[in-house]
């Protein structure tokens, strides 16, 4: 994708140190921290007709939880993603030392009765090898009653509610489908602050008919939103099979970023976000197995690398 020539009301400044989440949960607890990704069994307003069919025309079938265990026992969850994330552990380190963050990954994890929701929150967080749940939801699944029970889980253990924004345009957001308005979403989020909760937020960069400057715009934002998010996860669209985005790209394809324009704009976002957003995700890690395009998407070292190399770049630019 060749971004058309336009005015950017972007404007360097001075280089930002972030604090990574990796290296904020490593400061804390003493030793790595890696994500269980779990399933609640939950569905979505956006798919049982509440707020439409479909879901997001970018989501697969999983409801962008690929990599998550299936849906089985709190205790059968917990040993299969184990597996997949133990290697990463520090080569001796023993079991009773690791240390994990529960994050219930697909679909609307709010989206269900307290009542069943809460006994099986509860029974994740009271296992001591897990410090903190995450909950991935969306900004319209957040009634009283659910913000009440965090609020509760929250002073057992430390809770982030992941909000699935992706962008602060209407237009786009109506075209991929994502059923609620910004108003929604900074309603959601003014009352999970509120309440103590940690908030992190996901955005999408390469959304269809989105300009440069569209990107930075949803960035800014979220810099400047009052009372200020916690964390962010940045990610390039990807087009998947299965997805109603992938179905129509296969048909007609759209213009995505190269590797190059992607890291040049996630360079641009870490100069917009303010130090105290920690960043949670810099690119995201596709299931190759559903991956359409964009080919570079699967090689997550790769692109860290090329984002790495620009980083330091800017810094080096900004001392001459």
């Amino acid at each position: 994708m060749k971004f058309p020539e336009e005015k950017t009301e972007f404007s360097a400044r001075s280089w930002r140190e972030h604090v990574t989440v990796s290296q904020e949960l490593k400061a804390k607890y003493g030793t790595k921290v890696l994500k269980l990704s779990l399933t609640s069994g939950c569905t979505c307003p956006n798919r049982d007709g509440t707020r439409g069919y479909g879901g997001c025309s970018f989501c697969s079938q999983e409801g962008s939880g690929e990599f998550a265990a299936p849906y089985a026992s709190v205790e059968k969850q917990l040993q299969a993603a184990k597996q997949k994330v133990d290697s990463k552990f520090p080569a001796g380190l023993p079991v009773p030392e690791r240390k994990y963050i529960a994050y219930f990954q697909s679909f609307s994890n709010t989206y269900a009765p307290v009542s069943y929701l809460e006994p099986l929150y509860e029974e994740v967080i009271s296992r001591p090898e897990i410090v903190a749940l995450s909950v991935g939801t969306r900004p319209d699944c957040i009634p009283d009653e659910i913000l009440a029970m965090l609020c509760r889980l929250n002073r057992k253990k430390p809770v982030w509610v992941e909000l699935g924004l992706q962008t602060i345009h209407e237009e786009t957001a109506r075209a991929f489908n994502r059923g609620y308005t910004l108003p929604v979403f900074e309603d959601a989020c003014k009352r999970l602050k509120e309440a103590g909760i940690t908030v992190v937020v996901h955005v999408i960069l390469g959304l269809p008919g989105e300009t440069k400057e569209d990107m930075l715009k949803t960035v800014r934002y979220l810099a400047d939103l009052s009372p200020g998010i916690d964390g962010i996860k940045i990610q390039m669209l990807q087009i998947l099979r299965g997805s109603r985005m992938g179905d129509a790209w296969i048909r007609e394809p759209f213009p995505l970023l190269s590797a190059e324009e992607y890291t040049d704009l996630v360079a641009d976002c870490l100069q917009i976000l303010p130090e105290n957003i920690v960043i949670h995700r810099m690119t995201g890690d596709p299931p190759k197995n559903l991956l359409i395009a964009p080919a570079w998407t699967a090689d997550k070292k790769r692109v860290l690398n090329l984002l790495q190399k620009k980083i330091r770049l800017r810094k080096t630019e900004q001392h001459l």
